[in-house]
């Protein structure tokens, strides 16, 4: 059924009547409030014909309606909604590594290096006694600190001088 094949005048008279009927006995009833209230949605059936909001109205709800059963019967909608559920799950879990470390090339790196340090001192004792003229270098220390910003260099002097720490 199309816009123009219904009797909107009628209809929407129909229902603003039937609404000012109910806002006289909300207002007897239950004061004048409600009453009021029910007279504010009666009125809206008739302006929004009036005003040609109706049409706009009744294409939105088409739209939706065809957007809906074209959701539920087309594969290749499905396939849309299977894909975009796939990469909303990606980012979920690229978020859990990203906070706990894993998968990041600096992680990564800092495995290999910490595995090649370990191959080191293993084998950094065959090797001194192969050759003691080689020089070494020495192994990064995995205590050592990170380099503090200036402000906190700041705050743990005053600390320091004053016997906290």
């Amino acid at each position: 059924m199309t816009f123009e094949q219904i009797a909107w005048f009628p209809l929407c008279a129909g229902l603003t009547a039937a609404g000012l009927v109910l806002a006289f006995l909300a207002f007897r009833r239950r004061g004048a409030a409600s009453g009021l209230r029910v007279t504010a949605w009666a009125l809206l059936p008739m302006a929004a014909y009036l005003t040609g909001a109706l049409q706009t109205l009744w294409q939105i709800g088409t739209a939706a309606v065809r957007f809906v059963t074209g959701l539920v019967l087309s594969p290749q909608v499905w396939a849309g909604v299977i894909l975009a559920g796939l990469s909303v799950l990606l980012f979920l879990v690229s978020g859990v590594l990203r906070r706990r470390g894993a998968g990041t090339r600096r992680t990564a790196a800092r495995a290999s290096g910490e595995a090649a340090a370990g191959g080191a001192a293993a084998g950094g004792a065959q090797r001194r006694a192969a050759s003691p003229s080689e020089p070494t270098r020495p192994l990064p220390r995995p205590d050592r600190k990170p380099p503090a910003d200036d402000d906190f260099a700041e705050i743990e002097e005053i600390l320091k001088r004053r016997g906290i720490s």
